[in-house]
C-alpha cells in the first residue's frame, strides 16, 4: 500500500509497517500478558505491605494490561489489513495504546520521585510519602492520560473504502493542521519531557546523596540496589520512549506540512513504525520495574521459602535442632537478613 503526499514527486510506501505491527503485537500480547497479570496478581494476593510504591506499580500493571487486552484486535487488523471490529472500538484501541505509552511514562515518574524522596529527603518526605496521596497522584495521572487519550482517539475513526476498512490511520492535513499537531504538542510535553526532565534529575540528585558516606546508613539500604533502580528506569526512557517522542515530534512536523521535505518524510514515516514497535514493548520491560524497585516484590516471588531455607541449614533426625549447614552458609543467611532486615525497617518498599 502506497502513501502519496500532497507533493507527487515524493511517494512514500510504508506498507512493512503492518507486518511489523503484526509481528511484534504478537509477542508483546503473549510476554505482556503473562508478566503483567502475574505481577498483577502478586500486588494483589502475595504482597502484605501496599505502601505507596506499590500503588504506583499496581496502576502501571493496570495500565499495561488494558493496551494488552487490545492488542488481538490490532494484531488481526496489521495482518488483514482490514478493520471488522466497528467504530467504538478502534476508539478503545487508540486510547488504551496512548493511555499505555504516556500512563507508563508518569507512573514510572512517580515511582522515581518516590525513591528520590525516599532517599534524598528520608525523614522529611515521610508525611508527603503516603498511601493516600499516592491515591492522589494516580487518580491525576489516569485523568491527564485518558484525557490526551480520548481527546486523541475522537479522530481515530473509521475509514471505509471499497477494499477495506481502517482504523487509526489515514488522517488527513486538515486534521492534522487542525487538532492532531496540538493535541500532539500536549502529550508531547505533558506526557514526555517533563517526565523526562523529572526522572533524569531525580536519578542525578539520588546519585548525588548516594556520594555521600551517612547516606546508606540512614536509609537502610545498598548502593547496589539502589544503581539497578536507576539504570532500569533510565534505561526504559532512553530505549522505549526517547527515539519514539522524537520521531512522533518530527512526524508531526511532516504530516501537518510544517516541514516539506521529501528526504525528512520518508525517514519520519519510515522510523514512526520502527520505534512505536519499541515503544509499545514497554509493558514487557515494567515487571524488571518492580523486581528491582520492591523488596517486598522480590520477596513474594519465592514460591517456597521452606525449601531455600533448607539449603542453608542441616538438620539434625535425632535432637531435631536446626544448625548452619557451613560457615559460608551461615555468613551468607546473616548478611541476607541483615540486609532484608535493614530495608524493610528503615526504607519503605
Amino acid at each position: 500500500m502506497g502513501n502519496n503526499t500532497n507533493n507527487f514527486s515524493c511517494l512514500i510506501d510504508d506498507s512493512f509497517k503492518y507486518n511489523l505491527y503484526g509481528s511484534v503485537y504478537s509477542v508483546i500480547f503473549v510476554l505482556g500478558l503473562i508478566t503483567n497479570c502475574a505481577s498483577l496478581c502478586v500486588f494483589c494476593f502475595r504482597m502484605r505491605m501496599h505502601n505507596e510504591t506499590a500503588i504506583y506499580m499496581t496502576n502501571l500493571a493496570v495500565s499495561d494490561l488494558l493496551f494488552v487486552f487490545t492488542l488481538p484486535f490490532k494484531i488481526f487488523y496489521n495482518f488483514n489489513r482490514h478493520w471488522p471490529f466497528g467504530d467504538t472500538l478502534c476508539k478503545l484501541s487508540g486510547t488504551a495504546f496512548l493511555t499505555n505509552i504516556y500512563g507508563s511514562m508518569l507512573f514510572l515518574t512517580c515511582i522515581s520521585v518516590d525513591r528520590f524522596l525516599a532517599i534524598v529527603y528520608p525523614f522529611q518526605s515521610r508525611t508527603i510519602r503516603t498511601r493516600k496521596n499516592s491515591a492522589i497522584v494516580c487518580a491525576s495521572v489516569w485523568v491527564i492520560v485518558l484525557s490526551g487519550g480520548i481527546s486523541a482517539s475522537l479522530f481515530s475513526t473509521t475509514n471505509v473504502s471499497k477494499s477495506s476498512t481502517t482504523c487509526f490511520e489515514g488522517f488527513s492535513k486538515s486534521i492534522w493542521k487542525t487538532y492532531l499537531s496540538k493535541i500532539t504538542i500536549f502529550i508531547e510535553v505533558v506526557g514526555f519531557i517533563i517526565p523526562l526532565l523529572l526522572n533524569l534529575t531525580c536519578s542525578s540528585l539520588v546519585l548525588r546523596t548516594l556520594r555521600k558516606p551517612a547516606t546508606l546508613c540512614q536509609i537502610g539500604t545498598n548502593k547496589e540496589k539502589v544503581l539497578k533502580m536507576i539504570i532500569v528506569h533510565v534505561a526504559i526512557f532512553v530505549v522505549c520512549f526517547v527515539p519514539y517522542n522524537s520521531i512522533l515530534f518530527l512526524y508531526a512536523l511532516v504530516r501537518s506540512q510544517a516541514i516539506a521535505n521529501c528526504t525528512i518524510e520518508r525517514f519520519a514515516r519510515t522510523m514512526y513504525p520502527i520505534t512505536l514497535c519499541i515503544a509499545t514493548m514497554n509493558c514487557c520491560f515494567d515487571p524488571f520495574v518492580y523486581y528491582f524497585t520492591s523488596k517486598s516484590f522480590q520477596k513474594s516471588l519465592h514460591i517456597n521459602p521452606i525449601i531455600k531455607m533448607d539449603t542453608l541449614f542441616k538438620v539434625d533426625s535425632s535432637t531435631k535442632m536446626v544448625l548452619p549447614g557451613t560457615n559460608e552458609d551461615l555468613t551468607e543467611h546473616i548478611n541476607i537478613n541483615n540486609g532484608e532486615l535493614m530495608s524493610e525497617s528503615n526504607f519503605k518498599d
